[in-house]
């Protein structure tokens, strides 16, 4: 069993139209905080990003933000963390966020936590890492990202073992449990002969 010490959460800015998104949000926070494992994010003080990082300091955690400073100068930076550390591009936040965590959740969000989630699923395709990955599927969100993916997997795009090593749910214990347990299902990537020109 492998215990996390720092773990990297990406969502959204906003805090969604429905407040079930935000009260799962909070509650992950306060899990996090009780658990003693620091959360690594994106540093906003907005939405879900927020709502986390506040539910992890009420509940005495630790919480290390990045944000670049682009996003620091239009205040919505998050002054109140244990670290907030302001890089020069979304670039190096990224990068940041990746040397900084030991695992990586998504809860909903919009085309940055798509971005940023999915480098990290790059990642391990390509075995630059070797750390768990998790969709927090709160209201069915990533339902139709799931059935996506193995849609990938149907064509031939995607194996399914790389497929299988993502973990999707809204039972919080059970998250934490796979988290401790997983190892990882990397295979190489494949590259098909037909598509090499000599």
């Amino acid at each position: 069993m492998r215990k996390i010490k720092a773990l990297c959460v990406y969502c959204g800015s906003s805090s969604g139209l429905n407040p079930e998104y935000k009260e799962t949000a909070t509650a992950f926070g306060k899990e996090l905080a009780r658990r003693g494992i620091r959360l690594v994010y994106g540093g906003g003080k907005v939405g879900l990003m927020g709502a986390v990082a506040d539910a992890v300091l009420a509940a005495g955690g630790e919480v290390h933000g990045v944000i670049p400073r682009q996003l620091m100068e239009k205040e919505v930076g998050h002054t109140g963390l244990t670290t907030l550390e302001v890089v020069e591009t979304m670039h190096q936040r990224k990068t940041r966020l990746y040397e900084l965590s030991e695992a990586f959740v998504a809860l909903p969000g919009g085309f940055g936590t798509m971005d940023e989630m999915f480098e990290m699923l790059t990642w391990a395709q390509l075995g630059l890492h070797r750390f768990p990955c998790a969709f927090v599927n709160t209201r069915g969100y990533y339902d139709l990202l799931r059935q996506s993916i193995d849609h990938m997997v149907d064509e031939g795009f995607l194996r399914g073992a790389q497929r299988d090593s993502l973990w999707y749910g809204t039972e919080l214990e059970s998250l934490f449990k796979w988290l401790e347990t997983y190892e990882s299902g990397y295979v190489p990537k494949w590259i098909d002969a037909n598509t090499i020109k000599a």
